[in-house]
């Protein structure tokens, strides 16, 4: 018998991928992961951002769905406080949309569905009186706040990915698996791209490519599967702060959807997010005039600033592989997930739907199925084990951010907190014993220097300016319309294949 380069090879690198490939290596499988493009570049760095049960499933009977995730929310918000952070939203009461007894009803179960033991229970508020009535008309005067998480997507997937290489998986970005046929019981996969062109034998194969799961199976493997995915467009657009205050909202509208407004890297506001049916390549997704209009006009609704489409500075969208169900309107399209193992010809599990906030507990059970057809070594361990940079002192950011503000007095202030909010205790590796900006390198782009730099190419896996301006950081917003080459020249000659923007700014507005 040919000898298998891996136990587990997992073709996708969005947070299902890498929270997989980290889970399957930390119990010892020896784990390949390939991506065709950068980690996180799709779907999982086009989320709302938030680690939540999903209050508006509730409205649809979705129970379960809503406590595992709420169950979750407390797990990750433990995990990784560097990236993660509670977050209250405020919901504005609007008595010809939802009566108050059933908002109040989806509160109190959103309360209780699941144990709380670092975030706030629901109130009503008196917005006349509240902080975050400000900035609303004046017409809204009662309104209820309720608390729930907020993550760095993106950032949470390259975590993932760290956590598993230095478990022992391999983590390939820009090689494409092309197509996957059976030797014996094991899969023969043909991998292209630089780091890794060839052929490599895998026990299993985990297909978790997010809105390309039913396509890839169709046009690169002999395996047929009974699950579908409905493919559903979200855009957000950001625009200049709308409020000082640190609460985000929550709207209704009269087409049943709601719509976040968060705040956003201190200067900005997020506004989404949309839910559009869609039919075109996952990868060429992007915002129409028509989402950007009725994010905007749902917005002009309740804050007492208007905003139009001229004052988007930057935009998203992203396409979720939502499981396919009978729902009509793509709103109520559940948020679960569903894994299917096909045993024959050889052992492949494909991952439908899904939602950022259940990744880990999705993960644990992809294992759980994959034990049938492996031996799988070692028991689910990733429930109290932090992401890299999460072990924080008391388990508090706050304390953490205040021992380095004495342990480095030399950084910026601003710097200090992007730093801390980007690496957490790993900030040190990355400074790699720096002791003032200029042991930090040249400073390629505005509050972008070398070392960081070199830390993102060496450990980050980032290869282009879009790693690094739009996902390992949000600098890109920041820089706004500067001029970038800069950045192209130096990662030409420091990363290796990086080819300058390959890969598109995707989103900018």
């Amino acid at each position: 018998m040919d000898q298998p380069d891996c136990d587990l090879l997992i073709v996708g690198g969005g947070i299902n991928g890498c929270g997989i490939a980290r889970d399957a290596a930390g119990r010892g499988l020896r784990v390949v992961l390939c991506e065709q493009d950068d980690l996180g570049a799709h779907t999982s760095s086009a989320s709302t951002q938030l680690i939540h049960g999903g209050l508006r499933y509730l409205e649809d009977f979705h129970f379960a769905l809503v406590r595992k995730a709420l169950r979750e929310r407390e797990v990750l918000l433990a995990a990784a406080p560097h990236i993660m952070r509670p977050l209250h939203f405020v919901m504005p009461y609007a008595a010809h949309l939802r009566p108050a007894w059933m908002i109040r009803a989806g509160l109190f179960l959103y309360d209780h569905l699941a144990r709380r033991r670092q975030l706030d229970a629901s109130a009503a508020i008196d917005l006349r009186t509240h902080v975050a009535g400000r900035a609303l008309k004046d017409s809204y005067r009662r309104g209820f706040v309720y608390a729930d998480g907020w993550v760095d997507d993106a950032r949470l997937v390259v975590l993932n990915a760290l956590d598993a290489r230095e478990r022992g998986a391999q983590i390939l970005t820009r090689v494409r698996c092309t197509s996957l046929r059976p030797r014996g019981t094991q899969w023969e996969a043909q991998l292209a791209g630089a780091a890794h062109p060839g052929r490599l034998l895998a026990r299993a194969v985990v297909n978790a490519t997010g809105p390309w799961v039913s396509s890839f199976i169709a046009a690169a493997t002999p395996v047929r599967t009974a699950h579908h995915v409905r493919l559903v467009k979200g855009s957000h657009i950001v625009v200049p702060r709308l409020f000082e205050h640190p609460f985000a909202y929550i709207f209704q509208n009269e087409d049943r959807r709601i719509v976040f407004a968060i705040p956003y890297e201190q200067q900005f506001t997020v506004l989404g997010t949309t839910d559009l049916d869609y039919r075109g390549d996952p990868a060429a997704v992007h915002i129409d005039a028509s989402e950007v209009d009725y994010l905007c006009s749902l917005a002009n609704r309740y804050f007492k600033q208007p905003i139009a489409a001229g004052d988007v500075a930057w935009s998203w969208s992203g396409v979720r592989p939502l499981l396919a169900d009978d729902a009509r309107d793509p709103m109520s399209v559940t948020r679960d997930y569903a894994l299917e193992l096909e045993v024959a010809p050889a052992p492949m599990l494909s991952v439908f739907g899904g939602k950022i906030t259940t990744y880990r507990r999705l993960a644990e059970d992809a294992l759980l199925r994959l034990a049938q057809v492996l031996r799988v070594p070692g028991r689910a361990w990733t429930a109290g084990a932090a992401l890299p940079g999460g072990e924080m002192p008391q388990g508090s950011f706050a304390l953490f951010a205040r021992q380095l503000e004495d342990r480095l007095p030399w950084l910026p202030p601003s710097l200090l907190r992007r730093y801390a909010h980007a690496y957490g205790t790993r900030i040190e590796r990355m400074l790699d014993s720096a002791g003032s900006l200029e042991q930090l390198g040249a400073e390629v782009l505005p509050q972008l220097y070398e070392r960081e730099l070199e830390y993102l190419v060496d450990e980050e896996f980032a290869r282009t300016s879009a790693d690094i301006l739009w996902r390992r950081t949000k600098l890109g917003l920041h820089l706004g319309r500067a001029d970038t080459a800069a950045l192209d020249r130096w990662l030409e000659r420091h990363a290796p294949g990086s080819g300058g923007l390959a890969h598109p700014v995707a989103g900018v507005a």
